[in-house]
């Protein structure tokens, strides 16, 4: 039977030997986390089913393990923000289609070079390998982004998250795609945003635009997704796909009348405040720039009065006269509804985030650095 093997290796050449190799002997792939303590990576090969481990001293048994399926490729981690992560199964089908939609959309040729610098534990750095293993282009893995080293590297293509992308001269490339948090609200021509996750292998809607044999739909709210590059299962054997082959992904948004995909934000991050809705990432790119914030999150809390209300969380820039909440509501009402405006500030000495520059929202719920003002 085919088995799951993880890699407990950094980013670079024997990553990629090691992915190879595996797939190879038709064997699914379980990339661990660096970040890790090793105590903990090994806990998560263990809980996953992996039945061997391959480390910078060779390849390892791990009793007890769990067969994959026939066609298994890879199990990914979701982030587990919320609890306990799933590892989502994707077949050798549905990466190759991944890989072939992305490269046809983004028109790669056999003289682009691909550098992959986000953790491989995440499909935002991990698809980078695929996809250049796939189409047979040149690769460069970084063991972790570094501003430099991508400057130096000559590649031509690059995936990114908005952090790393502030880092960077982007016209050193001709195409970056861009992922993870929000895209700041001025973008470089050549950057392309995505939206997917983890059960999709990547991203499936680029530019707000669907990849070729991607469907999308809303239904009741919630964006709604089938196609090929879709996940088999989790590795418990559970699935969230429907009957019919489709993905509810949990995410609000709409599709407009000429087929472009709209995001609003995860389902359950939604503010109701006095019956009104309000999404986190609207109210967060209308307070873009603010003097005096140096980072932000926005969330709800509970309020006996409004049901919920609109809470901002600041980190301050030392540098700038002190924020205050009559600011920060004065700003968002200018192209917001005054409903969407915050009622409570709280000041952070950092905002949360995953490894791919996400917000971790439900961290935000737990007792500010800073009391509230």
């Amino acid at each position: 039977m085919p088995r799951l093997v993880a890699i407990d290796l950094s980013g670079g050449p024997s990553f990629v030997d090691a992915l190879q190799r595996v797939w190879d002997a038709g064997d699914a792939v379980l990339p661990l986390d660096q970040r890790l303590p090793h105590a903990s990576r090994r806990h998560l090969a263990t809980s996953f089913g992996a039945s061997a481990v391959v480390d910078e001293h060779g390849e390892h048994v791990i009793p007890g393990g769990a067969p994959t399926e026939t066609g298994d490729a890879l199990v990914v981690a979701t982030s587990g923000s919320t609890g306990t992560p799933k590892g989502v199964v994707l077949t050798q089908q549905a990466v190759a289609a991944s890989a072939a939609a992305t490269s046809r959309r983004l028109g790669v040729s056999s003289d682009d070079h691909w550098l992959a610098c986000l953790p491989l534990n995440h499909v935002g750095g991990l698809s980078v390998v695929t996809r250049a293993l796939h189409a047979g282009t040149r690769l460069t893995v970084h063991p972790k982004f570094d501003a430099a080293d991508v400057m130096a590297s000559g590649a031509t293509h690059v995936s990114l998250v908005a952090t790393a992308l502030a880092r960077v001269d982007a016209s050193r490339f001709r195409v970056i795609v861009l992922g993870g948090s929000r895209p700041p609200q001025v973008l470089p021509t050549n950057a392309v945003t995505t939206y997917g996750m983890t059960e999709t292998g990547s991203g499936v809607v680029y530019d707000g635009v669907p990849l070729d044999g991607v469907e999308v739909r809303s239904v009741d709210g919630e964006l709604q997704l089938r196609c090929p590059m879709l996940m088999r299962c989790y590795r418990d054997g559970t699935s969230p796909v429907t009957s019919d082959g489709w993905y509810p992904t949990g995410d609000l948004g709409h599709i407009d009348a000429s087929g472009r995909v709209h995001v609003h934000g995860r389902a359950d991050d939604l503010i109701i405040t006095g019956g009104e809705n309000v999404w986190p990432e609207a109210v967060e790119r209308a307070l873009a720039n603010t003097p005096g914030v140096a980072d932000l999150a926005i969330t709800g809390a509970v309020d006996p009065e409004w049901g919920e209300v609109v809470v901002a969380h600041v980190v301050r820039d030392p540098t700038v006269p002190r924020v205050t909440l009559e600011l920060l509501r004065a700003r968002v009402r200018e192209t917001l509804p005054s409903f969407a405006a915050p009622r409570r500030l709280v000041f952070r000495d950092r905002i949360p985030r995953t490894a791919i520059g996400k917000i971790a929202r439900q961290e935000l719920k737990t007792p500010p650095d800073s009391p509230p003002t």
